[in-house]
This record gives structure tokens, C-alpha cells and sequence, in this order.
């Protein structure tokens, strides 16, 4: 910071108790900038943007590949002081020029002292992405200030939102029950054979939510068999054609072993963490997925397994208010689903496609893990 800009900031007001936004949502903040003496500013505005990125790098022999490759929400800009011609005019940079409480434009010259400059945007209607931080990517949406002067370097600002969508219930399947049966016949030190039917109520959990598995085992087997539980994540980042995947154990359990040559339904209510990340589907370059596991584990020979994809959904949406226009609230300068604010173009969600197409990926080579 210089000698003549002590400090700059952007804040904004928390609509509800989690301090999150959705879609639609009014977001108020403002800009403060002190000053240690009189300051000619050429520029001063601000930003709010959403984007996903994803990066990483491969040795390849002695060569470094990096991976990189981004996804653009929205943009959209305010000016509280914009730059101007000659003749008095300003620029036209295509972005809104906003007024002080007078209803008269900010002055350039700007006194000594801490100064405030109100701001409001509102999110788009469309479901995006949900606020993300994965290993070799992120989905993030801020705000960001920049404060420029003539043969000065600029100072900067930003502050992040933490953005939770609405529910999409549109999900294929999202609340139809899910079934899958296995038989595995037993070989070397186990004789005689298992078989067993896994069935969840539904596909999608709220956060927070029990996920109640139901298995009915015949284990026609010389041994105790012993049922086990297992949810999982799976992080994918895209770029370049290649996929970078991680997964993390979330939930790990078992039940009681099951005697040779008997029947049993047994029935496990597995509760996830209120801290998961949601799923996200609709991202071009990264994925954040969940799995069920279900399997017998079975001495000196391979698991007989059940997976089922789980959809962790929003608890319940962030504070849904209906949107005022922007006359309503003095400002024109945010995102009005019927206008073009955000760009030139607004941002348009593509129809939701059919689970299996975005969310199961065949194996990829060189990246061993679980599907």
C-alpha cells in the first residue's frame, strides 16, 4: 500500500446465519478506502466474478507438463470513479457508473480520511456450482476492488462469497430407490457360496442426512462373513483431455459377522458429516461425486462389492427471498435474467443430461483409483 493510500477493503452484509448466498440473492456490501492525504484517482471500481480453475503438473521424463484449464460464470463491473476524456466525458467501458447519495457522480479528487462507496449485485437465477476447494482445483466466486492512479501502481481488494446453490431436483433418479445384487462362488480355503441384495431409499441425501442400507446376505459359505460399509469422494479435475482424480474416505463401518450357511437382513444407517462438500455435476472441468460401498469381506479372496453413486444436496436453501428489481433498489448495475449485465451475453445452464453421462467415468489410464 503507498504512502498516500493508507488502506482499501471490500465487505458485505451476511443475509443469513452461515453467511452463504444462492441463486437470486440480493448481496449489499461496500467499499472503504482511507486516505492519508489529497489522492487523484483515475479509476475505482469493482467486481464480481464466478469461475472454476483447475491445475497440475506431470514430470514426463525431464519435461513438466502443466495441465491447466478454467470455466467463466459471470463478470460483472460497477465504477464509482471512471477515468475521463478531455472534453469531460467518460470512457465508456460498457460497465455501470454509480452516484453518490446526491445522485451526482463520485469526485475524483478524494480528501483525506476514510471514504465509502456502497455496492449491490445480485447472484444469477441459474443453478452453478457450489463454493469449492479441491487439491488440484476450485470453484469461486468474490468480489474484487481496484484502485487506480495515474504513474501509480493499482491498489487491490477482494473478499470471497461463499456461494450454495438451490437443490437441483432435476437429477435423474435423484429420489428413486437404488438396487444392485451379487453373487461371488467361493474358491481355495472357502467352499460353497454368497450372495446379496443392497437397497437405499434414494440416491440424493441432504447434508447431514442417514443413509439407511439394507442388505439381505445368504451366505452359503464355510465361513463368517462380515459385512462392511464404506462412502467415499471422488474429486475429478479435467483439463487437456486428461483426468486427475483423488479420492478420501468419508465413512467407514461394519456389522457383525454373518455365520456360515444362514440368512439375515441386516440394516445400517450410515450419517455423513454436516461439513461434506456438495456434490457438484455441472462443472465442465472438475466433478465432486460420492460412492457407497458395500461389500462381504471374505478371507485370502477379492470382495464381492456393491456401489451405489450418492448426490449430496444443499440442507435446506439459503434464505430464499424474492429478488426486487433493480430500479426498486437504485441500482441498475446487476444481473437481470430478461437483460444481458453479467456480459455482453447472460450465463445460460445447459438442460441436465442423464446422471450415468456426467457422473460415471470409463477407467482412465495412468490414474489408478476407485470408481
Amino acid at each position: 500500500m503507498s504512502q498516500t493510500i493508507k488502506n482499501i477493503s471490500v465487505t458485505y452484509d451476511a443475509i443469513n446465519p452461515s453467511n452463504t448466498f444462492t441463486n437470486g440473492d440480493i448481496l449489499h456490501g461496500r467499499v472503504t478506502v482511507e486516505l492519508a492525504k489529497d489522492a487523484k484517482i483515475d479509476t475505482l471500481f469493482i467486481k464480481f466474478k464466478g469461475k472454476a480453475n483447475v491445475r497440475w503438473s506431470e514430470r514426463h521424463g525431464k519435461t513438466t507438463v502443466v495441465y491447466h484449464d478454467k470455466e467463466k460464470y459471470f463478470k460483472s463491473e460497477q465504477f464509482f470513479i471512471r477515468e475521463q476524456k478531455d472534453n469531460g466525458k467518460f470512457y465508456d467501458f460498457g460497465a455501470v457508473l454509480l452516484k453518490n447519495e446526491a445522485g451526482q457522480p463520485y469526485c475524483d479528487v478524494v480528501a483525506p480520511g476514510t471514504h465509502v462507496y456502497p455496492f449491490t449485485f445480485q447472484l444469477p437465477q441459474q443453478n452453478l456450482p457450489a463454493s469449492f476447494k479441491g487439491a488440484w482445483g476450485y470453484v469461486s466466486y468474490f468480489l474484487e476492488v481496484k484502485l487506480s492512479r495515474s504513474m501509480r501502481l493499482s491498489s487491490k481488494a477482494t473478499a470471497e462469497i461463499r456461494y450454495i446453490p438451490k437443490p437441483d431436483m432435476t437429477i435423474p433418479n435423484l429420489m428413486t430407490p437404488q438396487y444392485g445384487t451379487k453373487e461371488k462362488g467361493m474358491k481355495v480355503f472357502t467352499s460353497g457360496n454368497v450372495s446379496f441384495t443392497i437397497h437405499t431409499e434414494r440416491m440424493g441425501y441432504y447434508l447431514g442426512e442417514g443413509i439407511k442400507v439394507v442388505a439381505e446376505v445368504q451366505n452359503n459359505s464355510s465361513r463368517a462373513l462380515k459385512p462392511k460399509y464404506c462412502l467415499y469422494a471422488k474429486h475429478s479435475f479435467f483439463a487437456r483431455h486428461k483426468r486427475r482424480l483423488r479420492t478420501n474416505e468419508i465413512i467407514k463401518e461394519e456389522g457383525e459377522p454373518i455365520a456360515p450357511s444362514t440368512n439375515q437382513t441386516i440394516t445400517k444407517v450410515l450419517t455423513m458429516p454436516a461439513s461434506l462438500d456438495l456434490s457438484i455435476l455441472n462443472c465442465r472441468i472438475l466433478k465432486v461425486e460420492y460412492r457407497l460401498k458395500f461389500y462381504l469381506d471374505v478371507p485370502y479372496a477379492s470382495d464381492p462389492e456393491i456401489k451405489f453413486p450418492i448426490v449430496i444436496l444443499p440442507l435446506t436453501p439459503a434464505i430464499q427471498q424474492a429478488a426486487p428489481s433493480a430500479s426498486a433498489i437504485g441500482f441498475d448495475g446487476y444481473w437481470n435474467p430478461g437483460e444481458a449485465g453479467w456480459n455482453s451475453t447472460p450465463y445460460t445452464a445447459p438442460p441436465p443430461p442423464a446422471y450415468e453421462s456426467y457422473a460415471l467415468y470409463p477407467p482412465l489410464p495412468n490414474y489408478p483409483g476407485k470408481s
